[in-house]
């Protein structure tokens, strides 16, 4: 491979790299904080106050609170009352707390975790190809025969392996 094509993975990735600098960013953030979405750590309370359809039954009530692990600690009259919170059996009010990260943490995550519906699915998409195009263009910036080169298949090689450790221990 000669210098030109070296010089242009190295604007690719150069140019590339400063236009996605926000977007990673946004990624490593909220990456940090989904490792801490089992604890309530820089959440707070929220009030909220809703009303659902009448005489839902216990599971179809935590489905509609989509609270995971749902239970009814008991009932007075129409009333239910549950961890946080209480719903009205006759009206489908629903009034309970409920720990939420800030409004920018919570986008981050939401655009973290999108799937094929999410209306911004192609920017996670752009995003994995750029990657991807990061972790290939990498190795072609460099002569083969050029010591740095060397050196990086060897750490290319310890990153993956280290991964392909992790997920199998």
């Amino acid at each position: 491979m000669g210098r030109k094509s070296e010089n242009t993975f190295r604007e690719f990735h150069r140019y590339l790299g400063f236009f996605l600098a926000g977007i990673m960013a946004v990624y490593a953030i909220s990456g940090i904080v989904l490792t801490f979405r089992n604890t309530d750590y820089m959440k707070s309370e929220v009030q909220v106050i809703t009303t659902l359809e009448t005489n839902l039954n216990e599971e179809a009530l935590g489905t509609a609170l989509r609270k995971r692990g749902f239970k009814v600690d008991r009932t007075e009259g129409n009333v239910l009352y549950f961890d946080g919170g209480t719903y009205n059996l006759k009206t489908g009010e629903a009034s309970y707390t409920e720990k939420r990260l800030p409004k920018i943490l919570d986008n981050m995550n939401k655009l973290h975790k999108m799937h094929s519906g999410h209306p911004l699915f192609w920017l996670g998409i752009f995003f994995g190809v750029a990657l991807l195009f990061f972790a290939v263009s990498a190795f072609f910036m460099f002569r083969p025969s050029a010591p740095i080169y060397k050196k990086g298949l060897y750490f290319a090689v310890a990153g993956f392996l280290l991964t392909v450790v992790l997920l199998l221990v």
